[in-house]
């Protein structure tokens, strides 16, 4: 049998492709550690209630119920009387990276509380970079949920009063607070953050783990 003999280059070429590629990988699985420990000393802060809706009335920087048109009014007495009363709005979450390098996140499991309440809970897949040497990064959350099931037994006025109050001074979420766990990808594995971040109007870290969040109130549908 004729023996095939591959030249000395060849040999030379296929090392150095072979070489090139696990100095890729190695470089790339470096890049996504770093960022990894960069995102734990991220802190986290809720920015800002945008685009509040009560029954898909706009009320946001309205005080209460006679602020509205008859039309409005008309529209959420119907919703409470025969069907859903969705609450919907945009939630921004801030997140501030201290660190020299750059952190980025891919994924967002976050747990929604209003005054202590648990309303609704998701994921959120989005990618967000966050910028080195204290530069911030918003990502936003789609909050939806039909208040009337979320309050069930409440009063008209009750639910009323919760959904025009829901954004302080600023449209600052003063009474909301996220149960959150970022995660992020790492040579093709998913990463979760080592526990659940409480984020609120200041900037926090760190977190408790668990799946239920340790004081947090579940309400039972």
């Amino acid at each position: 049998m004729k023996k095939i003999l591959f030249p000395i280059r060849a040999f030379l070429l296929l090392y150095l492709l072979i070489s090139v590629g696990i100095s890729f990988q190695s470089c790339e699985i470096l890049q996504q550690a770093q960022g990894i420990h960069a995102l734990s000393k991220c802190k986290f802060r809720l920015e800002s209630v945008n685009n509040l809706e009560l029954a898909g009335v706009g009320i946001q920087n309205k005080d209460s119920f006679s602020d509205l048109s008859l039309s409005e009014a008309g529209r959420i007495t119907r919703a409470f009387i025969s069907g859903p009363m969705v609450l919907s709005f945009n939630l921004d979450v801030e997140a501030k990276n201290p660190n020299d390098r750059e952190a980025s996140l891919n994924k967002f499991e976050w747990i929604l509380l209003i005054d202590n309440l648990e309303m609704t809970r998701g994921t959120t897949n989005k990618f967000v970079s966050i910028p080195s040497n204290n530069g911030t990064g918003i990502l936003p959350l789609s909050i939806s949920f039909d208040l009337k099931q979320a309050l069930s037994g409440e009063s008209r006025d009750a639910l009323l009063n919760f959904g025009f109050n829901l954004a302080g001074i600023g449209n600052r979420p003063s009474r909301i607070t996220v149960r959150a766990k970022p995660t992020v990808y790492v040579a093709g594995r998913t990463i979760d953050y080592p526990g659940w971040i409480r984020i609120e109007n200041e900037f926090t870290s760190g977190g408790n783990g668990g799946n239920d969040a340790p004081g947090v109130k579940t309400i039972r549908r």
